[in-house]
């Protein structure tokens, strides 16, 4: 009894969706088996596919652990802030804000 506890645990913490038009995102914080939290973000878009005739969802799922989360939000609030005021932050060097020396470009990724 008590691992079904634990494994429910794992499965969900906590859950918040937005509707945000044809968009659904959902952040869910979840638990690891050493009862770390970390946190998924998935976005959800409903499509219809034409071999099948019928509708389906598309989604994409980001997980961002506990020890990512300052640098994840410095990067999306001066993205949020480039979009709103059009102005580079400060410290702009056209990568990433991160720790390592190490440029990475989504050409290195693909």
């Amino acid at each position: 009894m008590e691992e079904n506890d634990n494994q429910e645990r794992r499965e969900g913490l906590f859950s918040r969706s937005i509707r945000a038009g044809k968009r659904t995102y959902f952040f869910d914080v979840k638990s690891t088996r050493n009862d770390e939290n970390y946190l998924t973000i998935t976005e959800s878009k409903r499509r219809f596919s034409n071999d099948q005739g019928k509708f389906f969802y598309e989604k994409h799922k980001l997980f961002l652990y506990k020890e990512d989360f300052e640098k994840f939000m410095a990067g999306l609030n001066e993205s949020i802030a480039f979009i709103e005021t059009g102005e580079l932050p400060e410290n702009y060097g056209g990568e990433s804000t991160g720790s390592s020396d190490e440029e990475v470009s989504f050409e290195d990724l693909a």
